[in-house]
């Protein structure tokens, strides 16, 4: 079967029927404190774009596009911003972000996933005081490096914790807090954008400044937050894994879970080299498509490019500071919309379903944006008001379909498929890919807008196309099935199958002698 489809869903599952569980206070406020760690990358998804447009911002750090702004204000010209010291303001970050990961893996995997809770919290908060104060470029890249450091080890350890807190029925539902807190950050900070853009010299400050608001939130809510059992488990403290695990799942009766949660913490603990493990040949589904597949094309989208710079990109457009910051709102109002939607339904109608739905819309709204610019807007061209909305629109309509599919799945998936011996090195590698793509869109977007003008959005569909077509072919339907035991899935894989062969099961095919 193309898709990879199961007849008899956890069928082969080991002691799923067994597991019980209720939905306790308890477990409701450990994951409402974990998933404000999305705030963070949010805040500063949102606020980027809009501080980069600001003129304060630009006659302060970059005088030189400030200038170019008002000989063109009334042009809608595609390279009015391509300067690459101003796209490294935002993909600092993210490069920052994605060295940093690889520390996470290692906090997260031996001192916890709440630890990479608690230091991604400082570093963000430091980070955004910095930018708040900063006299010069140095200061400002400083500070996008500690923010940077920052959503690398949330990044790395907010979805670990969501998907393994979870009962596996409520799995994507519980892991896409994680999305919609990102999405809410994008939404205030682009309020915030709005309401700063006309507090003058300074408002720009504000909005850099209060991304020490989410990050006061993470750290204070964080030192309440319990460990996961998968991860107290994985360190040798059975007795309080137990414990936990009573209290989150509201039942006594948790010995079947934590029977696996033990197997497969002694296949971790195994595992010396878990980056050289998730090499191995039988986990090459993970690598294929939870470390490198999925969160590279996540960014390949273009998603990314839209969020970072909605403002400047609607200012090129033909829109004005305040219209364009309104139609930045709009987009992220939509992206919190959709991402209620996925979490409503996915875990009813599955994430293959989500990816491939989208997948088909994104496509013909990519074209739809490349068809429009191509016959009316040009070099020096004012674009007419109702063809601007007409792309305020599709671009709306795409970022609904964005945000119940790839944004959120893209982080969910992956987080369900790596076993535990390998979760925290598959998790870094996860943010790692999922950064890189972010920073490289980040900076080259604004000069490939320049260059390839209306043509970037074609590539977007291409890619879009691409994306669609893995999904359909690699990836197995992960709804409802134990953490523990998604693994199995791939046994039964048409693709995957012939890499996850056990040993034993190879012997037994050889001829004896």
């Amino acid at each position: 079967m193309a898709g990879g489809g199961f007849g008899n869903e956890g069928g082969n599952l080991k002691r799923a029927h067994l597991y019980e569980y209720k939905i306790t206070n308890y477990f409701i406020f450990a994951c409402l404190v974990a998933a404000t760690g999305g705030s963070l990358f949010g805040y500063d998804l949102g606020v980027s774009g809009g501080v980069t447009s600001m003129d304060d911002f630009l006659k302060e750090f970059f005088p030189k596009i400030y200038r170019r702004k008002q000989e063109h204000l009334h042009e809608t010209d595609y390279c009015k911003y391509d300067n690459q010291l101003l796209t490294l303001f935002t993909s600092s970050l993210y490069f920052a972000g994605l060295v940093s990961t690889f520390g996470a893996s290692y906090v997260t995997r031996n001192k916890g996933r709440r630890a990479s809770i608690l230091v991604g919290a400082v570093s963000f908060f430091l980070g955004g005081a910095i930018n708040a104060g900063a006299v010069n470029i140095t200061m400002l890249i400083i500070g996008r490096i500690l923010l940077g450091a920052g959503i690398g080890f949330g990044n790395q350890a907010v979805p670990l914790y969501l998907s393994e807190m979870a009962p596996a029925k409520h799995r994507g539902a519980v892991n896409q807090l994680f999305q919609f807190t990102t999405c809410m950050g994008i939404l205030i900070a682009n309020l915030i954008n709005y309401k700063t853009d006309k507090i003058h010299k300074w408002g720009w400050r504000l909005s850099l400044g209060l991304a020490t608001v989410p990050a006061t939130l993470m750290f204070v809510g964080g030192l309440a937050l319990p460990e996961t059992p998968n991860s107290l488990v994985e360190q040798g403290r059975l007795e309080e894994a137990k414990t936990v695990l009573v209290k989150v799942r509201g039942t006594t009766n948790v010995d079947a879970e934590f029977a696996d949660l033990i197997e497969a913490s002694d296949a971790a603990r195994a595992i010396k080299h878990p980056f050289r493990n998730l090499l191995q040949r039988k986990n090459r589904p993970q690598l294929v498509l939870g470390a490198l597949g999925i969160p590279a094309f996540q960014q390949l989208t273009g998603m990314n490019s839209i969020l970072f710079y909605a403002p400047i990109l609607f200012q090129t457009l033909g829109f004005g500071s305040g219209a364009s910051l309104i139609s930045s709102v709009l987009t992220s109002g939509m992206l919190v919309l959709a991402t209620l939607v996925s979490m409503a339904l996915v875990d009813r109608f599955g994430r293959r379903a989500f990816f491939l739905e989208a997948g088909f819309e994104m496509f013909c709204y990519m074209i739809a944006v490349a068809i429009t610019l191509a016959f009316k807007f040009g070099e020096g061209e004012t674009l007419p008001k109702a063809i601007g909305w007409f792309l305020v629109v599709i671009i709306c309509l795409f970022v609904f379909a964005y945000g119940r599919s790839w944004g959120p799945l893209g982080w969910l998936v992956p987080s369900e498929l790596f076993p535990l011996e390998t979760r925290s090195a598959g998790q870094s590698m996860v943010v790692c890919v999922n950064l890189l793509f972010t920073a490289l869109i980040a900076q080259c977007f604004l000069v490939s807008l320049c260059h390839l003008k209306y043509g970037i959005f074609l590539l977007f569909a291409g890619l879009i196309f691409i994306m669609s077509s893995f999904i359909f072919f690699l990836l197995p339907e992960t709804k409802r099935v134990p953490i523990e035991e998604v693994y199995l899935l791939w046994k039964d894989h048409w693709f995957w199958k012939k890499y996850v062969e056990d040993d034993d099961e190879k012997d037994i095919k050889k001829p004896t002698t």
